[in-house]
Parts: structure tokens; sequence; C-alpha cells
């Protein structure tokens, strides 16, 4: 028992830990703070620990400091992820109504929301394409 509590404990510390800094995983949440900063809703369908586009586009984009500084003053990022690791049940459950909502059918996906959570754009990541590429994409949207 005390086995099957310290692995339970350590794959919830995990999942906590994989989150990307400064990324949401709470729709509501995401909509509120859209709407109150008058910003956009980037939301990242990945599976975060697995698919190897969704860590490229990590590391190619999201961890780029340009990208970081656009989207610190234009959008409010949520992270809708698939991992192999378990989620909570309520973060589990809102994922596969929002991967349902916007007929997402690949990872990556991203979409761009307004506030209210209507979609603007949804596309997936050209690899090896870059931080300015995807701003460029966004921004066409944003205006």
């Amino acid at each position: 028992m005390k086995i099957l509590l310290t692995i339970t404990a350590f794959l919830s510390f995990i999942c906590l830990a994989s989150a990307k800094t400064g990324w949401l995983d709470n729709f509501d949440r995401a909509k509120a703070q859209a709407k109150a900063e008058n910003k956009r809703i980037l939301l990242d369908f990945t599976g975060s620990d697995w698919c190897p586009t969704c860590k490229k586009l990590s590391k190619e984009v999201f961890s780029q400091k340009e990208f970081q500084a656009y989207a610190a003053k234009n959008l409010v990022l949520m992270e809708v992820d698939f991992p192999q690791f378990r989620l909570p049940e309520s973060v589990r459950n809102q994922n596969e109504q929002l991967k349902a909502r916007y007929k997402v059918e690949v990872l990556p996906t991203l979409v761009v929301l307004d506030a209210s959570g209507r979609k603007l754009k949804q596309f997936n990541y050209d690899e090896g394409s870059g931080a300015q590429a995807f701003i460029r994409t966004i921004d066409r949207v944003r205006k």
C-alpha cells in the first residue's frame, strides 16, 4: 500500500511539474483572464511527454524569449495536454471536451480564441519555422 501511495504521489508531482510556466490549465480561468486583460487565448493541444512535434514546438517557439515577450503582451496561454501520465479527472474531462469542441484531431494543434471562447484560427505547427513565423501567424488573427 505504501508503494502504491508513493507512486501516486510521484505521478501527481510529475503532472504538476510538467506544466509549462505561465500556462493555465483551466479554460474558465483563461477566458476570465483574457477578458480582464483584453487578450486573445492561445490553446496548445499537446502530448507534452510523448509527442515529438509537440516537444519541438515547445523548444523552437514557446521557450524562445521573443515568443514569451509577445505572449506576455498579447495572449493568455493555455495548455490542453494529453500526456501518458494521469491528469486530475476534472482536467482530463475538460481537455477531452475542448478537443471535441474545437475538432482537434492531431497534436500539436494550436487554436486562437477571443475572450468568449470563439475560435478565430486553428493551425498546426510547421516544424522548424521558429518563433517569428509562429508570431506572424497569430498576429494576423489578432489584428
